[in-house]
């Protein structure tokens, strides 16, 4: 916003979030639309927003846009350079410890897949058995199953880490 304005700040929100002006256009999971109508509009970029943004409406208050922040795997750690989790991949097996990593940070089991650079089948099969261990839980809602670590398996991970 500063090197470019509001019309920057708009135009980068997200894959989620489009400017088109006048109009700010979200995938949203109803139709709807939302005047200002002077009123304003409170932006807050959110890491548990997940997939789409959540609008808080009171007629009294100024409307408020809550949208997911672009991320990626590990986006919150500082990079490290050299190896990853050799002696994991020893003891539960490249595949599995591949998903393990890729679900560090929850996700669908085509996230995880796309992540680890596997199937779906074989992301279901590996978070079954890592369930199966206590390293990883999964919640359905509807058709899709979000897979997270559990801390067991989030201590696993940290631990193997170089370093950790």
């Amino acid at each position: 916003m500063l090197r470019g304005g509001v019309e920057a700040l708009l135009s980068t929100l997200g894959p989620s979030l489009r400017w088109r002006p006048p109009h700010l256009e979200a995938e949203y999971p109803l139709d709807r639309e939302l005047r200002l109508d002077g009123r304003g509009l409170l932006l807050v970029p959110s890491v548990f927003c997940w997939q789409a943004p959540i609008t808080l409406t009171d007629p009294r208050l100024p409307p408020v846009l809550v949208y997911p922040v672009a991320r990626t795997h590990h986006w919150w750690l500082p990079q490290q350079a050299g190896a990853g989790p050799r002696t994991l991949g020893r003891l539960i097996g490249q595949g599995r410890a591949a998903v393990l990593q890729a679900l560090e940070d929850g996700g669908t089991t085509s996230e995880v897949a796309r992540r680890a650079g596997v199937t779906s089948a074989t992301v279901s099969e590996h978070v079954r058995i890592l369930r199966e261990a206590g390293l990883t839980a999964s919640v359905r809602d509807r058709n899709t199953v979000l897979h997270v670590p559990t801390p067991l398996g989030l201590s696993l991970l940290s631990a193997n880490r170089p370093g950790g």
